[in-house]
């Protein structure tokens, strides 16, 4: 587990073992959740891939550690946190905002 899990770093997370169309492996993760959360042992995290699809509304595409990448929205999940490894990187401030937005959008009640 990484040492201090901070809101939205980008951080390798084990997601095995999964079912159905979940998405797997050990892969980049942004943490969602409030830091608040963190120490009861648990963290909100969206995956993040590099198979690209710009016409998906629920992906928000960034740059993760110098690479086009997306966050998957759509696969947002609470995790234990050790599940978590160490952190590559963190989203900017702009990218965080984008974040929160599409959650918010996507998650919303009508």
């Amino acid at each position: 587990m990484a040492s201090i899990v901070q809101r939205y770093g980008i951080y390798w997370v084990c997601l095995d073992p999964t079912t159905g169309h979940e998405v797997a492996k050990t892969r980049p993760c942004v943490v969602v959740s409030m830091d608040s959360m963190h120490p009861s042992g648990m963290a909100v995290i969206c995956p993040v891939t590099s198979k690209l699809h710009p016409q998906w509304k629920h992906r928000l595409q960034v740059d993760c550690v110098n690479k086009p990448t997306e966050i998957m929205v759509d696969q947002i999940r609470a995790i234990s946190t050790a599940r978590i490894g160490k952190q590559l990187t963190a989203l900017s401030d702009d990218d965080s905002k984008a974040l929160r937005g599409l959650i918010a959008q996507m998650y919303a009640m009508p």
